[in-house]
């Protein structure tokens, strides 16, 4: 359902990471409808899926260049969009969150401004004015940290396609706070072995 990259070097910790990434796909991101536009590139195959084991931000930034450069080369058809997992680095959401600012550059330095878009999720996401406890924040929680590359004009598609797309983040907070912490918790249990 998603492609997964394989790299030099690849081995079970990674595979173990990949499962994990399309596990929270299938599960939160589908699953509870969190994204409308992603059952589609995910069961077309359209989603690549690389992990990074940069140790510093200037090598995540080399390796996240390089993949806004291939995705922008894809053909659409192939590659919809790719979910680039941190692996080894930003353990700390704030720091994650900064670099975010240098993704955004690299989109610009790369002549990709209008064309492609960065979205990010953390274990530890937090939306600005939120409590770190707040189930809703759960909508950008992903098992790893992750650098999502979207095609502008994939995003603009989905949009159209909806009637209101401002309201996706008021339902998936309905969703999330209707689940709560219980419910998002039993999302995982089969994985952990708990039931």
């Amino acid at each position: 359902m998603t492609r997964e990259v394989p790299l030099p070097g690849q081995d079970e910790a990674d595979r173990a990471i990949l499962h994990r990434i399309q596990e929270w796909i299938e599960r939160a991101v589908i699953g509870l409808n969190l994204c409308p536009f992603a059952r589609a590139p995910v069961r077309g195959n359209r989603v690549r899926l690389v992990v990074s084991h940069a140790r510093d931000a200037d090598s995540l930034l080399d390796d996240l260049c390089a993949e806004l450069q291939s995705l922008a080369a894809a053909d659409d058809d192939e590659c919809e969009t790719t979910l680039l997992i941190v692996a080894d680095l930003f353990a700390d959401f704030l720091d994650f969150n900064d670099f975010l600012d240098q993704a955004d550059a690299a989109i610009e330095v790369l002549k990709l401004d209008g064309m492609i878009q960065v979205a990010s999720f953390h274990p530890d996401y937090r939306f600005a004015d939120s409590a770190d406890d707040d189930v809703a924040n759960c909508s950008n929680r992903a098992p790893f940290p992750v650098l999502h590359l979207l095609r502008e004009s994939s995003v603009e598609r989905a949009v159209e396609a909806l009637a209101d797309s401002e309201d996706i983040y008021r339902r998936n907070i309905e969703t999330l706070q209707t689940l709560g912490w219980d419910g998002w918790n039993a999302l995982w249990s089969e994985r952990t072995g708990k039931r």
